[in-house]
């Protein structure tokens, strides 16, 4: 008897071992029903749980680790992480080392993951499935970092719609994955909520940049959430630089831009000067600028007749300088100035609050975009440690706060028969250091810079590493111009200069 009662115990504790690996593997309780298919799989929100237990169930041989680190361990890593590897490792082919899903938490809860990164290791589209899955469970994620993944653009592009439904989730890093179709500038869509973007070495050429700059801005749509954006080593020419400043034109969100490391001679350096300064519209952009002015003083909300209104609207449309409907009111009779007091009058109450609550959320988001008075605010998205910290309460600022199209700037001015708009001062840092510029093109960025002085722009502008003596005149100029710009201008100069060869 006492055998068969030892044999009984024996085989009961066996059971009990296979059925917890059974739960380590599928993120299930001894006594939950574990999933029967992925579908059904229920994500925890713990990587190291959830990770194994969906690759489990997809029946792949073999299963990446998952590496926790703490943030006291990690922190250095994760600050060097996007510009710690050397040119020649970033240009060197992947040598698929052991897979390792690298995850860094926030704190000691394992639901506190903040960052996930895939490092110089292939992810198949198993992978790929598997992060799709778990992605939007994990509350706290804020980066995602791919470096030589060997993603596709169907894998992009899967992942970008994920990226939709995290609810944290503002920062990607998608480096040294080249794509076919260059689907890079879906990641920057009108619709993206990333604010910070590093595409470096993707070999994204001209014709990339041309989708790129298509995606910060048209005369009908802009990204108006992205902050930074890194193409450094990407190939890039005049011609595709002369799309990226085209999209720069109307953009009003990109406070940092990394273009070093190309191929970026005197045509395309001309190109981004100009849109620092003023610059004329264009014939389809005083066309939109029209359309905007009609629809903006459009009567539906002061309840006026549309036909009537739209008789009165006619001779302001052939002056495109109108900046509001004040001009409307000038040829509006009397009869129609009283319903338009006394509906003022219904909704003065409703009116006054709301004006307070937009005052508020613009107030809170000119802090990290102001030009002169407090340059620590824009310096937060220059350093990578504040990042984090800044990254929540950013995003829900720009998500908010509806930006205005530049095209209805009030600064709009006439001058020699032509729609003159001030130039993109929102950009505070633009690093060209690395690329073929030389003396030619300096004194259109001095001019621009100057033009500048007044109304905010430039904190930052790198130019080491050209096709110029650091001597030249203009060059001397410019760097003087930035030193009294800079806020960081404190920091040792080689400090500077190590930096700024980084590709940043």
């Amino acid at each position: 008897m006492s055998r068969k009662r030892h044999a009984k115990d024996k085989t009961e504790k066996t059971n009990v071992g296979v059925e917890e690996g059974a739960s380590k593997n599928t993120g299930q309780t001894p006594n939950e029903t574990p999933a029967q298919t992925f579908d059904e799989y229920q994500c925890s929100g713990n990587v190291e749980i959830d990770f194994p237990g969906l690759c489990a169930l997809l029946d792949m041989k073999s299963i990446p680790a998952v590496s926790n680190k703490q943030p006291d361990s990690s922190s250095a890593e994760a600050e060097g992480g996007n510009t710690g590897d050397s040119q020649s490792q970033i240009n060197a082919a992947p040598s698929w080392p052991k897979p390792c899903l690298q995850v860094e938490l926030e704190n000691e809860d394992p639901l506190s993951t903040k960052s996930m990164k895939v490092s110089g290791w292939r992810a198949d589209e198993q992978i790929v499935r598997v992060l799709n899955k778990m992605l939007p469970s994990l509350s706290k994620l804020q980066s995602l970092q791919f470096w030589q993944a060997g993603l596709t653009d169907r894998m992009v592009i899967s992942l970008m719609n994920t990226i939709s439904l995290c609810s944290n989730l503002r920062v990607v890093t998608l480096e040294g994955n080249l794509l076919s179709e260059l689907s890079y500038h879906l990641l920057l869509s009108e619709e993206s909520v990333l604010t910070h973007l590093s595409l470096r070495n993707n070999r994204i050429g001209d014709e990339g940049a041309r989708l790129i700059g298509s995606a910060l801005s048209t005369t009908r749509s802009a990204n108006k959430s992205l902050c930074s954006l890194n193409l450094a080593f990407n190939s890039i020419g005049d011609a595709g630089t002369a799309h990226i400043a085209q999209g720069l034109r109307l953009n009003r969100a990109l406070l940092l831009l990394s273009l070093s490391n190309n191929q970026i001679g005197d045509s395309g350096a001309a190109h981004l000067a100009a849109i620092l300064g003023e610059f004329a519209l264009t014939h389809e952009e005083v066309l939109e600028r029209r359309k905007l002015l009609l629809e903006r003083m459009q009567p539906s909300s002061l309840g006026i007749d549309a036909d009537q209104s739209s008789a009165d609207q006619l001779p302001s449309d052939q002056l495109p300088s109108v900046p509001s409907s004040t001009s409307l009111s000038k040829g509006e009779n009397k009869s129609t100035s009283k319903k338009r007091e006394a509906a003022k009058k219904d909704e003065k109450p409703l009116a006054s609050k709301e004006n307070l609550k937009s005052n508020k959320k613009s107030s809170d988001l000119k802090v990290p975009q102001s030009k002169g008075g407090k340059p620590g605010g824009k310096q937060k998205q220059i350093s990578t440690q504040e990042q984090d910290k800044s990254n929540t309460a950013l995003n829900e600022q720009v998500e908010s706060v509806e930006v205005v199209n530049p095209l209805l700037d009030q600064c709009v001015q006439h001058r020699d028969g032509q729609l003159i708009l001030p130039g993109n001062t929102t950009l505070t840092s633009l690093n060209l250091a690395g690329n073929r510029i030389t003396e030619q093109s300096l004194p259109l960025f001095l001019s621009s810079l100057q033009m500048q002085a007044e109304g905010g722009g430039l904190l930052r502008l790198c130019l080491q590493r050209n096709h110029f003596p650091p001597e030249c005149e203009s060059y001397v100029k410019i760097k003087e111009l930035m030193t009294l710009r800079d806020p960081l201008n404190n920091k040792n100069s080689s400090e500077q200069t190590e930096e700024e060869g980084q590709g940043e």
